[in-house]
């Protein structure tokens, strides 16, 4: 039977199978739904084995467990790991749901509920993929499965179950679909991710607050200071002043520049989508090489002094600012942050102390579209949406990506299924259905040519 047979003949199981874990309100945010959380775990590992695994655990962490599934063809052969999560956000406001968003239903050719898309539907995509491939011939190659119940809550307890059980997991390539394609008619892969890294900054002036009207103009505002210093962290050209900063950054190559403008986009709309008139940001690049490919700094957050009703003449003895920046590929945040730290409180001036605490952060990830597994990958995803995917780098952060890297030493396909209009996150999550099956074919279509060699 060909793949899109074995599809076919098996739609309606394969929806009834991701609708049981739909109905499984498994939010981590809240702790109300921990007994949630456990019985979506044990769906998990109910169905792992149904696809095909050999044996399915449910493994504790400090905090919600880690779902892990085997299939072992032959020690010899190369291994595939896939990472999914089965948490998910919370529904709130209910009241602007147009169904309910865990009694999951189909129409207008959606799939309608929460975690329809991140990520139960597109965990299922990779577990009815592997399944097909498995009961069809088709697989070359062992399977692992990892799926954490955390992800929405930042992972706390995943970087930890990774070094504690390095070996279990031990992989030649890692799977991820837990991201987004380009459009609904621009099938990519995403081939980068940015890292992060986050401060904390307290400005502290006089001792207490001070009348303006008897000590302005004789003593520093932490509140201006705190701007100026802050307005001068980004030159004209949209640089990052911080010294060194680019040392590690790695230009764009023509070949991947020419990708990039390849990528479908109107900035008319982008611009009317978000109310702006003009767009800033770094000089000589494109907006989509700047929101993806080059670091970013940004104030997420500024204040100080008397925000109530009506007006206190003071000069405030404090200001506070939260402050971001978006790294790339090869930029450590752990020296970012160093060197932000370093630099901000070196040109302070003498009227005013700075204190900078690190918040968290992660590293910036890069998938080579010479490496092999991403070349099949290319392939299989061609096959399905019948159009050759665009690589594509995403601005947002996914720090277990690189932790896999970095701990197990294996490379990640990011090969992700979703489309902005899902709208996850938010009321009304959703999934197309059509995207749900080609998504499925993709995973057996990569199984099927995959066999670790270059």
């Amino acid at each position: 039977m060909e793949i899109k047979e074995y599809i076919n003949a098996n739609k309606e199981r394969f929806l009834n199978e991701l609708f049981s874990l739909l109905r499984i309100p498994s939010v981590s945010p809240v702790k109300e739904h921990h007994t949630d959380m456990l019985k979506c775990a044990q769906r998990w590992t109910e169905l792992l084995l149904l696809s095909g695994a050999d044996k399915s655990d449910i493994m504790p962490t400090a905090g919600n467990p880690i779902v892990y599934a085997e299939k072992t063809l032959d020690a010899a052969l190369p291994t595939v790991l896939v990472y999914a999560h089965y948490d998910v956000m919370p529904a709130e406001p209910l009241e602007q749901w147009n169904t309910k968003p865990f009694e999951p239903e189909i129409k207008e050719g959606r799939i309608w509920g929460r975690g329809s898309d991140d990520d139960k539907g597109q965990s299922m995509m990779q577990v009815k993929g592997f399944e097909i491939a498995l009961k069809e011939g088709l697989l070359h190659c062992n399977v692992k499965f990892i799926f954490e119940g955390e992800e929405e809550i930042g992972s706390p307890n995943l970087e930890q179950f990774c070094k504690t059980h390095k070996d279990l997991l031990k992989a030649d390539i890692i799977l991820v679909s837990d991201t987004t394609m380009v459009g609904e008619d621009t099938p990519s892969l995403t081939t980068g991710l940015r890292g992060l890294a986050y401060w904390n900054v307290e400005v502290t002036g006089p001792n207490r607050d001070l009348h303006s009207g008897h000590f302005g103009g004789a003593v520093a505002n932490p509140i201006n200071e705190l701007c100026k210093l802050m307005a001068g962290m980004v030159d004209a050209n949209g640089r990052i002043t911080i010294p060194g900063f680019y040392d590690d950054v790695q230009e764009l190559s023509t070949e991947e520049r020419k990708m990039i403008s390849q990528i479908p986009f109107d900035e008319a709309k982008y611009k009317a989508a978000i109310g702006v008139e003009e767009l800033s940001g770094e000089k000589g690049y494109s907006t989509l090489e700047r929101n993806s490919c080059r670091p970013s700094f940004d104030i997420c957050g500024i204040w100080g002094g008397y925000t109530g009703e009506g007006s206190k003449t003071i000069l405030p003895s404090k200001a506070y600012a939260k402050v971001s920046t978006r790294l790339v590929a090869h930029q450590n945040p752990e020296k970012i942050s160093k060197m932000f730290a370093e630099h901000l409180t070196s040109i302070a001036p003498k009227t005013i102390k700075v204190k900078v605490t690190p918040s968290h952060g992660g590293n910036g990830y890069l998938c080579p579209i010479d490496l092999p597994a991403y070349k099949i990958a290319e392939k299989a995803m061609g096959i399905a949406f019948g159009k050759k995917p665009l690589a594509a780098r995403r601005g947002g952060s996914i720090p277990i990506v690189s932790t896999f890297e970095q701990v197990l030493g294996a490379k990640t396909i990011l090969m992700g299924f979703g489309l902005e209009q899902n709208a996850i996150h938010s009321p009304n999550e959703s999934c197309m259905l059509d995207f749900f099956f080609k998504g499925i074919e993709t995973v057996a279509e990569f199984y099927k040519n995959y066999n670790g060699k270059d």
